[in-house]
């Protein structure tokens, strides 16, 4: 569905990841890992990208995406938006989705790569699903990590949720595991990985290093669902 909406909320999620806020309408469905098209107003001019929902369909009240800010002119008008603006949205497409059908899943995340995986994790978590998920996330630092709150908390909140952060460029006094998401660690935080689905998300680059590992693992292709962002600016 097309509707013309506004902006609800605007938040600040790190240093230079933002999350924007939608009212959403009754009528509107969508299902968790879908994205939609926004369009915005700059200098006269409608820009038009698509994003991720990171907000998970249990939640009524809006719709949200989150973006890693950038130079573009789409992220300069991003970062121009307040509350109330106007804003066109064109939603839901994809077929990157859950919906319970699967008992084990893996997610595969890399950066802003997380944003489906936010709306995964809430809506397992919030409609009480029995699927065992467990969440590999990398990031460059511990200030990148996008979400690390709600993420402990929903893990906290859900028992059959297990959330792991990983950091190429860890300090010294961080605990978690450290360096890219590998074969290895897949098998250390996921012993049950052959009867478990993996979804993965992000650039291009990030998701074939994640189809070979999953190819390391002896896994046939089908047990992959993969989602290529393209476009960061």
């Amino acid at each position: 569905m097309k509707f013309e909406t506004y902006v609800k909320e605007v938040i600040p999620r790190t240093y230079n990841v933002t999350s924007f806020r939608f009212p959403r309408p009754a009528e509107m469905n969508y299902k968790a890992g879908q994205f939609f098209f926004i369009t915005l107003k700059a200098d006269g001019k409608e820009l038009k990208k698509h994003f991720s929902f990171s907000s998970s369909p249990t939640e009524k009240a809006h719709i949200e995406f989150t973006k890693k800010l950038s130079d573009s002119d789409f992220s300069a008008a991003l970062k121009a938006l307040k509350e109330g603006d106007w804003a066109r949205i064109d939603a839901p497409y994809g077929k990157f989705t859950f919906e319970g059908e699967y008992e084990k899943l893996c997610l595969l995340a890399g950066g802003i790569g997380i944003t489906p995986f936010k709306s995964i994790c809430q809506y397992c978590t919030d409609m009480h699903l029995d699927t065992k998920v467990t969440l590999l996330y990398g990031n460059r630092t511990e200030n990148d990590i996008a979400f690390r709150r709600e993420l402990e908390a929903l893990q906290r909140q859900n028992k059959n949720l297990k959330v792991v952060f990983t950091l190429n460029e860890a300090d010294s006094d961080w605990t978690g595991a450290t360096g890219l998401i590998t074969a290895e660690m897949i098998k250390k935080e996921v012993p049950d990985y052959k009867e478990t689905t993996f979804y993965t998300c992000g650039p291009p680059k990030m998701v074939e290093i994640m189809e070979k590992l999953v190819e390391q693992l002896g896994l046939p292709e089908t047990q992959l669902k993969r989602e290529y962002f393209t476009g960061y600016t």
